[in-house]
């Protein structure tokens, strides 16, 4: 019986080594198949609103065919997102002159302006001014300049609108309002809320 039994021994030891990697072989197969599946990483958005770039204490001007300056926006800081195309500007201070030369001056805290600069929002401290200016006929526009929080400035079709409380000046009269729209070219100006006004005599109307 011994020589039998070291012989079967024997022989169970040369297929050992290959049992054993098959058992392991088995192990890992089954390990992998029964364990959780990874947590996929969450997928970046395409267009995340993040800025692409920088401007820091910097002047942007823009000038007509004729070389005459159209419109010049400075700033303390820029950012500007490429994916809706919007700069937002720190300490924003902005200038426009019209072919006539109407000069239009706006600062803020805060401006977000889209591409072309048609559409600028004015957060903080925003004042927008129009200068006096000569109108039709020979009669003069007096100056008036528009105070609030909030101004939505439309330069190209020379609109100013707010939801918030503004305070309008016009030359040496005094307005105050919860919300206003102003259009320039249709010489329309709507005060809503509580309204409040001060003429005083003499003031070019």
């Amino acid at each position: 019986m011994k020589p039998i039994l070291r012989q079967g021994w024997e022989r169970l030891s040369l297929y050992l080594p290959i049992l054993l990697m098959g058992l392991l072989a088995l192990g890992t197969w089954w390990l992998v198949r029964n364990a959780p599946a990874p947590v996929a990483p969450a997928a970046a958005p395409g267009n995340a609103h993040e800025p692409d770039y920088f401007m820091k204490t910097f002047s942007v001007k823009s000038f007509d065919a004729t070389g005459r300056m159209q419109s010049e926006v400075k700033g303390d800081m820029a950012r500007h997102f490429a994916d809706n195309d919007t700069l937002e500007i720190d300490q924003a201070r902005m200038r426009s002159v019209t072919p006539q030369g109407v000069l239009t001056l706006a600062t803020a805290d805060r401006a977000l302006s889209n591409a072309d600069g048609s559409e600028v929002q004015l957060f903080g401290n925003a004042i927008v001014t129009r200068e006096a200016a000569p109108g039709a006929a020979g009669k003069a526009q007096p100056r008036m300049e528009f105070r609030s929080e909030f101004l939505h400035a439309f330069t190209q079709t020379e609109r100013v609108r707010s939801d918030q409380p503004v305070v309008l000046t016009r030359g040496n009269d005094r307005f105050t309002a919860d919300a206003m729209e102003y259009d320039h070219l249709d010489q329309v100006l709507q005060l809503r809320g509580r309204v409040r006004g001060v003429l005083m005599p003499g003031a070019a109307r």
